[in-house]
């Protein structure tokens, strides 16, 4: 009877040391349904450029964070202040907007945006029309997406 006692609890130990081993992992929680930053950066450019073609400083105002500055593709530099006073007083008029592919890469909290886009617009009373290569730099400040940087080139 003891080597029978013996045998199960040896049989017993076994199972459970075989069954141990082939357990599944717990199941990755779900993620959580809404866009991802990526998406949500994109639209944020759609909003910026249906803000321009409004001439909607207040929008453009909250897309920008305050210390925002921007190398233009003639060169010159601006801050947030000095571009909204533009678009207010009609310096740059897009009349048409196709956006080309965008590429968004996101580390921690900072978006980097490389797009293209091919306009119809003016600046300052010229024609600024053309295919544009462009960089924008979007940081989450407070749970919100603001842009920071911003550089574009025309392309001939």
């Amino acid at each position: 009877m003891k080597k029978f006692a013996g045998a199960l609890l040896l049989i017993c130990a076994t199972a459970g040391l075989v069954y141990a081993q082939t357990k599944k992992a717990p199941a990755a929680p779900a993620k959580t349904a809404g866009p991802s930053v990526s998406d949500s950066v994109k639209q944020l450019e759609h909003d910026w450029t249906d803000a321009m073609k409004a001439k909607d400083t207040d929008k453009l105002d909250q897309l920008l964070a305050d210390d925002w500055v921007s190398i233009g593709f003639d060169g010159a530099k601006s801050t947030k202040k000095e571009y909204l006073a533009s678009v207010k007083a009609g310096d740059y008029v897009l009349t048409s907007f196709d956006f080309g592919p965008m590429d968004v890469k996101v580390v921690g909290s900072t978006a980097i945006v490389q797009g293209s886009d091919t306009e119809t617009s003016t600046t300052k009373g010229k024609d600024s029309s053309g295919k544009y290569v462009w960089t924008d730099v979007f940081a989450n400040r407070g749970g919100k997406w603001q842009a920071v940087r911003s550089q574009n080139a025309m392309v001939k």
